[in-house]
């Protein structure tokens, strides 16, 4: 039989209750997410530059604390290693979305959006690396499939009981075919804001409450060689060392890396797909469902994608992903107007990508890092691409701004290509 049919062995108690602990976390953010621009301009009065500082301070902070979580998580001897990093990653976040709930201006919600996203870079690296610990290298793709599953699945529940509160807090009044009718074009009050935004920060309580069912975990003894299912051992022999020591790493991870990078570089925020649909005519809530979409294929292909690394190779998955990636830009920067349509299998397709390439490129991760660096080699990760998809989402903008959105979506595509031609080089390295 062959082995892809097989039975796998039950992946460890450890990755499912973190898998638990994602889906919680993201009901409670994606109910916000989507509402907090209109709340920050609509009920606190901000500026649109003063929502830019908002998201733009975010990201910088997720990707500096993610690098740095990483590496002090793999310190044991400073305390619970990965497990206490993990838990202030998620208690810190209840507390941003509560004041965020509570402001009274936009300062206030700053602060309380920094806290939340101070949170997220803390938690991602050592999360990452706790699974990693937990499984062998022929669970991993199978063990981050699973973790992002229900990671894009908490955010399809959150995005749809944010949109169903969101209704039913409002009461929003439709004529017999079921239009909104012009009275519905108040402004939505502050305390529905408050009341959706209260209801996430207590989801995310359940997050953090699940953490401390979660224990370390040493890796598995066939686990320490680190080696990439059906890669030879003998790649990761090569190290890079830096003045201080504190990070030592094979070269074929400096090589991973840095395809990684030149994709991210392609990778601008999910919000010009979005802005995408809306320049083509679609109206508010069915820009919604079409997010909605993306995130049902995205959650139902997430583990099968990790099961699939798992035999054929990381590698040859993620490249599958970034030519699907290059060619939903390319259908998004030549999508006419008259053929709108094509958005909705467009946004379904983008969803294989994310499946592809997110959960799978953690795998690919920790199949390139020793075990005693797996929480910086994952901060190293996070940050670096983290930084290079800011400078992507810039790009996108400055370019759209400047030339239009077919000119952007065209570069994206043009550097998702560039990144997937790169990978023969990789390959013809990591085999020398």
């Amino acid at each position: 039989m062959p082995r892809i049919l097989e039975v796998p062995a039950p992946l460890p108690r450890a990755v499912w209750l973190l898998s638990w602990v994602s889906f919680f976390a993201d009901v409670s953010g994606e109910m916000m997410y989507p509402l907090l621009p209109l709340f920050l301009v609509g009920v606190l009065g901000s500026s649109r530059a003063q929502l830019g500082l908002v998201e733009g301070a975010a990201v910088l902070i997720v990707a500096m604390m993610t690098a740095f979580a990483g590496f002090r998580s793999d310190r044991r001897d400073l305390g619970r290693g990965r497990v206490l990093w993990i838990r202030w990653g998620y208690g810190l976040p209840v507390i941003g979305k509560a004041t965020i709930a509570l402001a009274t201006a936009w300062p206030l919600a700053l602060g309380g959006r920094l806290l939340d996203r101070f949170g997220k870079g803390l938690r991602g690296a050592p999360r990452d690396a706790l699974i990693a610990d937990a499984v062998t290298s022929e669970q991993r793709g199978r063990a981050y499939g699973l973790h992002r599953a229900f990671d894009t699945a908490g955010a399809l529940v959150g995005v749809l009981l944010s949109a169903l509160l969101l209704w039913w807090l409002t009461g929003t009044p439709r004529d017999g075919a079921g239009a909104t009718t012009a009275s519905a074009a108040a402004p939505t009050p502050a305390w529905v804001y408050r009341t959706i935004f209260g209801v996430g920060s207590a989801l995310g309580l359940a997050s953090l409450v699940l953490t401390f069912l979660v224990q370390e975990s040493e890796p598995p003894p066939e686990a320490r060689h680190y080696s990439s299912p059906g890669i030879p051992a003998t790649i990761a022999t090569p190290t890079i060392r830096t003045e201080t020591g504190w990070l030592t790493l094979p070269g074929s991870y400096w090589s991973m890396l840095a395809v990684q990078i030149v994709f991210a570089l392609a990778a601008s925020s999910d919000t010009f797909l979005l802005l995408r649909a809306s320049d083509l005519g679609f109206a508010p809530w069915t820009v919604v469902l079409a997010y909605a979409l993306y995130n049902v294929t995205y959650a139902l292909l997430s583990y099968p994608a990790g099961v699939l690394s798992d035999h054929l190779g990381r590698w040859r998955v993620i490249a599958l992903g970034w030519a699907i990636y290059a060619g939903v830009y390319a259908g998004f920067a030549l999508l006419p107007a008259t053929q709108s349509w094509a958005l909705w299998p467009l946004m379904a397709v983008y969803g294989v990508y994310m499946a592809l390439t997110d959960g799978v490129g953690k795998a690919l991760v920790a199949d390139h890092a020793p075990p005693a660096k797996r929480g910086a080699a994952m901060g190293l990760f996070y940050a670096l691409t983290g930084l290079a998809t800011l400078g992507a989402s810039l790009l996108t903008g400055l370019v759209w701004d400047r030339f239009g959105a077919r000119a952007a979506f065209l570069i994206g595509s043009g550097l998702a290509s560039l990144a997937l031609l790169a990978l023969p080089l990789l390959i013809r390295r990591r085999a020398t």
